[in-house]
């Protein structure tokens, strides 16, 4: 009986040794410093930041650490006005600067698909905006929106078309307002690169049969060019809600969640009780819950995708 369990075993023991050994254990083994990697730097803080949104974790209390809680921080946030105003806020911060950035992206990719002549260079140029630091963008506008000092009320100033500064940046409406601006400044130029990759892709064949047909632009816009970029546009939105969700550097340069927190978002929200108040606890339990955010708009998102390539091939 003996015999048999080690004559069996013997295959096996074979058979691993000739796969690390064989060459089709070479793209593992050079993958796997990369996966060590991952694995420390984003797995290990993943699910320490998660034990501790279980926890009373205060930065001046490193005990705390260890000192279970259960579901009190997510209890609390429940009751907590601060933190649902930040969410609302941030869930309009998002569909309003997807809207106009994806808006304003189609209005320039189809501009610049109708040039000519130079089309490299103004492709180059569009991209200018998304290579700026957010920490950059974020300075930039709140020098043009200083009341004071600012280039944008000395315009007006000069024009005469005001007679006393315009507090951009110290109204609560104004300053959401100037955050939006200088975040779809920064950022419609994805849209406008990735819908004009989808203008460039789109074949001839059905724009000249439409044409042949008597349809005039508008209709051949809306029922070929349309619903061909749909796949594109989605793909943006997908891209641009996880990272609009996560706004942090522009609002905490341009307003810091002034005045009186009207612009204040989860992130700039998250940092201050982290950091400031040293709850490091309930802003990870925030994290968490802001996680819904980011999941209903790429699920979402995700849906409109996969219906707008059965429709797209159901078309074909």
């Amino acid at each position: 009986m003996t015999t048999d369990v080690q004559t069996l075993s013997q295959p096996r023991t074979k058979d691993r040794v000739s796969f690390f050994a064989s060459p089709r254990a070479i793209p593992y083994m050079l993958l796997l410093p990369a996966i060590v990697v991952i694995l420390s730097v984003v797995l290990v803080p993943l699910l320490v930041s998660f034990w501790t949104s279980f926890t009373a974790y205060n930065l001046t209390k490193p005990a705390t650490l260890f000192q279970f809680v259960g579901l009190r921080n997510y209890q609390r946030l429940l009751t907590n006005a601060d933190f649902w105003w930040a969410f609302g806020r941030t869930f309009v911060f998002v569909t309003i600067t997807l809207n106009l950035e994806m808006l304003l992206g189609l209005g320039l990719a189809l501009l610049v698909n109708k040039i000519t002549w130079g089309q490299r260079t103004l492709r180059t140029i569009m991209m200018f905006p998304m290579m700026f630091s957010p920490i950059l963008v974020g300075f930039q506008f709140k020098y043009i929106f200083n009341d004071s000092i600012g280039l944008l009320n000395n315009a007006l100033f000069d024009l005469h078309i005001i007679s006393q500064p315009i507090p951009w940046l110290v109204d609560g409406t104004l300053a959401n307002f100037s955050i939006i601006f200088a975040e779809i400044w920064m950022s419609t130029s994805v849209f406008a690169i990735l819908l004009l990759a989808g203008l460039m892709a789109l074949p001839k064949e059905p724009l000249e049969a439409a044409r042949v047909d008597g349809c005039n632009p508008l209709q051949v816009f809306q029922h070929i060019t349309l619903p061909f970029l749909m796949p594109f546009v989605y793909i943006a939105m997908t891209i641009r809600s996880l990272d609009v969700a996560r706004a942090y550097d522009m609002v905490k340069i341009m307003t810091n969640g002034g005045p009186a927190g009207r612009t204040e978002l989860l992130w700039t929200l998250m940092t201050r009780t982290g950091y400031q108040n040293s709850q490091m606890g309930m802003a990870n339990a925030m994290g968490y819950v802001s996680i819904i955010l980011s999941i209903v708009f790429t699920f979402y998102f995700y849906r409109k995708l996969v219906a707008a390539r059965t429709f797209m091939g159901g078309a074909q």
